[in-house]
């Protein structure tokens, strides 16, 4: 019966019984999952109509016995805080947020306790004596208050069971555990039962106590028969976990004293074709897995892909792989669930939180906002295509608001859609109001989102997933009124999206097949797919989420890791059991949050590889270039030439000439495209920005000295100006931004003592003898320059910081032109051994913009001296810095016809270059 599919063969086994017991037959397989194609797998072998058989899940079958439905974990919680509040003394209670820490955990070891049919007195008295044991050494007068409430919870915790499980049960509610301890309490009047109902429980591994009792006392009736899907290759060795449970039913069980363990397959060891592949990262396997499915579809275009499946081993691939899926997929069955916690409509709600919390806290009475936490929520994916908000973006980044009020943000939107005004609608009024509010938000995205694709589809299900948590806590915060505070409210919905999955429906017999590990159980597949094969992912690891040590476990019979892992190398083996091609994809990345070595799984493969199994390991990189990065090249094109004309006509800019030198890319983007930098939020003042201020200052000081010379009275004046100075420019040049706090203070500070410094050299300048005149400050100055090397004029463009007459001691007048620094700079900067190499090098853009700046004034200043330079304001001990060229050990301050000969020689050089047709910006590197 070899490479018959499971389900085909529980199909046949079904027909061929008669009428009547195929009537009474009711199917009970591990999961829900399966029944649609065990159905299917029925209409394929039937040639008339019938009815179709019930089948159900293992889940519902033990709350038909049981009678009591199940409880969701969220509702669990809440359910268990309403408890503990009525048992715990009231100076002990906890607040819901430090009690769902512990209480999480709790409620599994509950659960297993129950499954597992022990006694939870037992259990809990014993935890609680493990307890005392490891404080036995403690002195009694050493005994403090904390660790005396420590060892009362112990001591709490069989009541804390005992009460909730009451409470659950008069409920007719309850967690898995407490179901199948009162299935198995009604089994013996459910399995006496004078009907005719028969069950058949197929496709099962590991069973629990209470499953175990329940299906062996069924078979014991003859009311139900099992049917194993147990492979020879597993089943026969003693030491292979994939056959650990099934060995250990067919050794203990009553049944297999007398009866044969039938339906025993020997298709794992048949013809395989398995490849390993690693590659770095998630999105590495995504790609991989998208190539693969993409090979399979070109290689068979009527390729059936519902016998292809995709096993995630870990969730976050999942939306990386549908990126990557070729087009030609066409439909696609997602059957997994996916955390919470990663959901973007969870993201959202979260930075929803994030932002109102935070506004209250900061400032409840004006509700002032933070600009990072605004514009997460208008540059979200679910709200920017949908809320019209790039307009405010804009407006917030260009005013650089740091700290922005909530009326200020409704009125700096001009037409605000009622996604916006949900998005910032107080929450003032109470938990259940602001989680109204957010439903509301949800249905309002939800309605914002259409069918179109199946992106759009998906993100509809992230939606409705925490759409249903929030209205589960409309309806607990409605009868609990007393915990009504925003930031609890914040810490419940952090500690339940944990528990919230989102569940993806879509058509199961058609298309690719997306699931996680336990979707895939019962299913057989031609192609497999498994991702994330590492350690601590497939399987999952050690981790033990317990308060019941490892070793009281073995004691009492409870599940360990040895079991969990057990589970999974069932459940991967399964997977390989009938499929003829394997793909097991793994990161092979040795660090990182996704990483780890190569599961073991595969390593077993290798070691006990069967005969007729084809095992081929590769690994996969990103394609490495020869080169790391190949320099960027733009010809100049006739459009190109055109706008170099245009900046011709209009000036050249000492700054863009040196921005040449530096890169011709960069120049190529600010000067030919015109592509400017995103304008964001400053939060923080960036050092161009107070060079302006301590600019602008500076010109706003000596505006009324212009044309005159400068007295002492006069700077002793300015000194009193500085801080209102200071202050008004920072409020043009930093518009909103917030100046009175953190680093922006200090830069306020800074920007004072600058201009402070800068007014003391000047006054001790006077006092020492110099007569000072102002001539221009912050003034542009312009002229043509005409070379037979340049195929039309060029005029030369540009701002120069000041421009004064300075006379040392007497000395005749010279003038200075002046360019002020922020930063610092030395006096070797502007100091220039030779004209070879000056266009060349980035380090003499100093002395280019200087000279530059003389070329431009030289005609305005008659029969006087030129002198050029920079003050450095980091610098301001040294003075004037001025432009030097030094021939031999002479050196040359002045710039006379010479030095501006040979200046003007480069820069008709250097726009020769720029203006050249035939050369291409090349980027520098």
């Amino acid at each position: 019966m070899t490479n018959i599919r499971f389900l085909d063969k529980i199909a046949a086994h079904l027909l061929q019984k008669d009428t009547e017991q195929f009537n009474n037959t009711t199917i009970v397989l591990p999961n829900k999952r399966a029944k649609v194609f065990l159905l299917e797998a029925l209409k394929k072998q039937i040639q008339t109509n019938i009815r179709a058989p019930r089948i159900i899940s293992i889940e519902d079958f033990i709350q038909d016995i049981a009678g009591i439905r199940s409880i969701d974990a969220i509702a669990l919680l809440f359910e268990f805080y309403e408890v503990y509040l009525s048992i715990t003394d009231k100076k002990q209670q906890q607040s819901f947020e430090l009690f769902a820490n512990w209480a999480k955990t709790l409620l599994q070891d509950f659960n297993e306790i129950d499954r597992y049919l022990l006694d939870p007195k037992y259990v809990l008295s014993y935890l609680k004596d493990i307890e005392d044991i490891k404080k036995w050494g403690i002195e009694v007068e050493n005994k403090t208050q904390l660790l005396e409430n420590y060892i009362d919870f112990w001591k709490l915790l069989p009541k804390y069971y005992a009460a909730l499980y009451t409470h659950l049960l008069a409920k007719k509610s309850g967690y898995q555990g407490l179901i199948y301890r009162e299935a198995v309490a009604n089994l013996d009047s459910f399995s006496k039962e004078k009907n005719n109902n028969f069950y058949l429980f197929a496709g099962f591994n590991a069973l629990n106590a209470s499953e175990e009792k329940i299906i062996q006392q069924l078979l014991a009736v003859d009311k139900a028969e099992i049917l194993w899907d147990a492979d020879q290759t597993f089943l026969n060795d003693p030491y292979h976990d994939a056959g650990l449970f099934l060995r250990r039913f067919k050794s203990s069980w009553k049944q297999y004293k007398t009866n044969p363990f039938d339906w025993i397959v020997d298709e794992f060891s048949q013809t395989k074709n398995i490849q390993v592949i690693g590659t770095p990262k998630t999105i590495g396997q995504a790609k991989i897995t998208g190539s693969i499915i993409e090979k399979i579809i070109a290689e068979n275009p009527t390729a059936n892909l519902d016998k292809v499946a995709v096993v995630l081993g870990e969730e976050n691939v999942l939306i990386p792989l549908l990126y990557a899926l070729p087009a030609s997929v066409g439909a696609l069955n997602i059957t997994m669930g996916y955390s919470g916690k990663n959901n973007p409509a969870q993201i959202l709600i979260a930075k929803l939180f994030k932002m109102h919390t935070n506004a209250l806290s900061r400032n409840a009475k004006n509700y002032v906002f933070y600009y990072k936490d605004v514009l997460d929520i208008l540059t979200h994916p679910l709200v920017e295509p949908y809320a019209g908000t790039s307009k405010l973006v804009k407006i917030i980044n260009e005013n650089n608001y740091t700290f922005i009020t909530h009326q200020k943000v409704i009125d700096l939107s001009s037409d605000p859609s009622e996604l916006f005004l949900l998005l910032f609608k107080k929450w003032e009024k109470g938990s259940v109001a602001v989680l109204e509010s957010v439903s509301e938000l949800l249905l309002t995205i939800k309605n914002n989102l259409s069918n179109d694709s199946e992106e759009e589809k998906i993100t509809k299900s992230f939606v409705y997933a925490i759409f249903k948590v929030i209205n589960k806590l409309i309806n607990y915060y409605s009868s609990h009124p007393d915990i009504d505070k925003i930031d609890t409210l914040h810490a419940i919905y952090k500690q339940v999206i944990d528990l919230a999955e989102v569940s993806f429906k879509g058509e199961p017999l058609n298309g690719l097949q997306i699931m996680g590990v336990l979707e895939s159980r019962v299913l057989d597949f031609d192609t497999v797919i498994v991702t994330s094969m590492n350690e601590g992912k497939f399987p999952a690891g050690k981790s033990q989420n317990s308060f019941i040590p490892y070793d009281v476990k073995r004691e009492l019979g409870l599940p360990t890791f040895k079991e969990k892992d057990a589970i999974y190398t069932y459940h991967f083996y399964h997977l390989l059991q009938r499929a003829k091609n394997v793909y097991l994809l793994y990161n092979t990345e040795s660090d990182g949050l996704d990483a780890g070595e190569r599961s073991r799984f595969i390593t077993q493969l290798e070691v006990e590889k069967q005969d007729k199994h084809t095992l081929t390991q590769e690994i996969y990189n990103a394609e490495v270039p020869d080169t790391a990065y190949t320099p960027m090249v733009v010809e100049k094109s006739p459009l190109v030439m055109k706008r170099l004309a245009e900046i011709a006509k209009v000036g050249f800019s000492p700054s863009a000439l040196t921005s040449y030198i530096r890169n011709p890319i960069q120049f190529y983007f600010q000067k030919i495209v015109r592509i400017r930098e995103v304008e964001e939020v400053e939060e923080n003042i960036a050092l161009n920005t107070l060079g302006t201020i301590i600019h602008e200052t500076l010109k706003a000081l000596y505006d009324p000295f212009v044309g005159k010379f400068i007295s002492e009275t006069n700077i002793v004046d300015a000194f009193k100006l500085i801080d209102a100075e200071v202050l008004k420019q920072f409020k043009i040049v930093y518009k909103e931004g917030e100046i009175k706090k953190g680093r922006n203070l200090l830069a306020f500070e800074v920007a004072k003592r600058n201009v402070s410094n800068f007014l003391k050299v000047e006054l001790e300048s006077i006092k020492a003898g110099d007569a000072i005149k102002i001539i221009a400050l912050e003034t542009t100055f312009e002229r043509e320059l005409i070379h037979p090397s340049l195929p039309f004029p060029v005029l030369i463009k540009g701002n120069v910081d000041r421009i004064e007459e300075r006379s040392v001691n007497g000395t005749p007048a010279v003038v200075r032109i002046i360019d002020y620094k922020t930063g610092k700079v030395e006096k070797s900067s502007v100091t220039l051994k030779t004209w070879n190499g000056l266009i060349d090098d980035i380090k003499y853009d100093k002395i280019i913009q200087v000279l530059a700046y003389a070329f431009m004034y030289e005609q305005h200043a008659g029969e006087k001296d030129i002198e050029v330079g920079i003050i450095s304001f980091k610098n301001l001990k040294s003075g004037f810095l001025p432009f030097n060229f030094k021939d031999g050990k002479l050196d040359n301050y002045k710039i006379d016809k010479a030095i501006m000969d040979q200046f003007l020689e480069q820069l008709v050089l250097l726009l020769s270059e720029i203006l050249d047709e035939n050369m291409p910006f090349e980027e520098k590197i």
